[in-house]
């Protein structure tokens, strides 16, 4: 689920953090690191289960309309198509979801997160999207597989009003959602049929590599800051580095650790990835400042073979 970008910004957050701290050491900053991924996962898991929440909500809302003095004939014979959705049920009952909740204590029970669901339900059962959903004669796994992506697009990923309720419970989860948890959900609920439940997602692709890469990349800039502020300096005679935009510094530290310490990473990749992180997480001028100071480092590193890479085409 998580690829070689989002680790990289999740190390320049982590970067920043300890940068900016007069206590921060090595080995808590790394253990920060981490337990910042295991977030990561615990979004994941907690934006799956928003869906039992999202039936639960609606069958309340039909055994009331039942319970009413007068009741409609729509009340007494409502149509239960959304709450005998084939993919929703498949994650009521998955029972390695059901365990990862469990091991990482997710619930959706506290006040604000009831609040959120019966708001999101109000907001679902007017749309265009579930109004023909719910009246259409076509009646399958795939259409009902297509209105809870639809749903999780709408109402989850692209909604305003959840962006913030996220930002209260973690500041980092809009943008964890965005960059890696939507893309891992939409391919979960993708990955169901008829006769295969949805098949959750491994939080790295290599565990062991992914883990050394973002750890490595956190150690390499912290114990060779010196040297690398050095090389910035120098590439910037009329500023002050302290002048420079904070984060721009730490993109090209974390750069210029990458090119002279990850000896498989082409230079060509590593140079377009911070350039990339930085249009989102620094000022609009950065690509151009970055780009310029690490092109003109880089022009040095190969005269002076300071920089080493172990395949063929690596250092272009």
């Amino acid at each position: 689920m998580l690829n070689r970008r989002y680790l990289r910004i999740q190390a320049m957050q982590a970067l920043y953090g300890f940068f900016q701290s007069e206590s921060a050491d090595v080995p808590s900053g790394e253990r920060d690191l981490m337990r910042s991924i295991d977030k990561t996962y615990e979004l994941y898991i907690y934006l799956l289960l928003i869906f039992e929440e999202l039936v639960r909500v609606a069958s309340n809302s039909i055994e009331i309309g039942k319970e009413k003095h007068l009741p409609t004939p729509e009340e007494l014979r409502p149509n239960l198509r959304f709450v005998n959705n084939k993919l929703i049920a498949q994650l009521l009952n998955h029972k390695k979801l059901k365990r990862e909740a469990a091991i990482h204590k997710i619930t959706w029970q506290s006040d604000d997160e009831l609040s959120l669901t019966r708001k999101m339900w109000e907001k679902l059962k007017v749309s265009d999207e579930y109004k023909t959903y719910m009246s259409s004669d076509i009646d399958s796994f795939a259409r009902d597989q297509e209105l809870v992506i639809n749903i999780f697009k709408t109402f989850i990923a692209d909604d305003e009003a959840f962006e913030q309720f996220l930002e209260e419970k973690n500041m980092h989860w809009p943008g964890d959602l965005n960059m890696a948890v939507a893309p891992g959900i939409i391919r979960t609920l993708e990955s169901a049929n008829e006769t295969r439940e949805p098949v959750l997602a491994p939080l790295f692709k290599d565990p062991e590599e992914d883990k050394q890469f973002i750890l490595e990349l956190f150690r390499k800039t912290i114990i060779y800051n010196d040297r690398c502020e050095k090389l910035i300096s120098d590439k910037t005679k009329n500023w002050e580095v302290d002048r420079i935009a904070v984060m721009d510094v730490i993109l090209m530290k974390m750069a210029i650790s990458e090119l002279l310490h990850f000896s498989s990473i082409p230079v060509k990749v590593t140079l377009n990835e911070y350039i990339e992180i930085s249009k989102t997480y620094s000022t609009p001028k950065s690509k151009q400042f970055i780009n310029g100071i690490l092109d003109k480092i880089v022009i040095d590193f190969k005269k002076d073979g300071t920089m080493q890479k172990s395949g063929r085409g690596l250092m272009e």
